[in-house]
């Protein structure tokens, strides 16, 4: 009997710590800019994705390198534009209060890791998912391969939510389309590297 309190209590413990861990807010994964910075960071991602395009309309091979500033300034403005409509619009009304609100994108490039960081609600409380993995395209498209998963401070296995991230990058497949003038993309020695075909 006095087994059966202690593992109870354990097990009580450990949920608490979960808990406590799902909730806590994590360490941003890159400091925010200001609105300065921001635009200067949004400028020069577009002339960088000029220049491949200008490259592939003269016949010539470029590579760019962007920095994670760069990226999650193009995302946070490409965030508020509103997105396309995903599937067919025949499903019922109840399909948005399905989708969870998604804010705060943060970015980093370390090494060759992609490391991506947002929040958004569960049961009422704002909620920190950070995913970090390899970046790579296949077929015109943006391939990701998690290497990392957390909720909070909460270190989740990868390989239990690997299958639902693929198939939540299946159904949004078209907003991973690479323009027609890229190659191929990688992160490389703290960069995003793009190439022209």
């Amino acid at each position: 009997m006095k087994i059966y309190r202690i593992v109870r209590w354990v097990i009580l413990a450990g949920l608490v710590v979960s808990i406590f861990l799902l909730f806590k807010t994590p360490d941003p994964v890159s400091k925010p800019p200001d609105s300065h910075t921001i635009a200067a960071n949004v400028e020069s991602y577009q002339s960088k994705m000029q220049q491949l395009e200008e490259a592939k309309q003269h016949g010539e091979a470029a590579e760019v390198h962007l920095t994670s500033d760069e990226v999650s300034a193009a995302m946070s403005q490409a965030a508020s534009i509103p997105a396309p409509a995903v599937g067919p619009t025949s499903k019922n009304a109840d399909q948005s209060a399905e989708q969870p609100k998604i804010s705060d994108y943060q970015v980093s490039f370390e090494g060759d890791v992609a490391r991506g960081q947002f929040s958004t609600e569960l049961a009422g409380k704002q909620v920190y998912v950070t995913v970090g993995g390899h970046l790579g395209a296949k077929s015109g498209y943006v391939t990701f391969d998690p290497t990392e998963f957390k909720v909070g401070d909460l270190n989740v296995p990868v390989s239990l939510v690997n299958d639902q991230l693929q198939k939540k990058m299946d159904e949004q497949k078209d907003r991973l389309k690479l323009p027609d003038f890229v190659a191929d993309l990688r992160v490389e020695n703290g960069q995003l590297v793009i190439k022209e075909k």
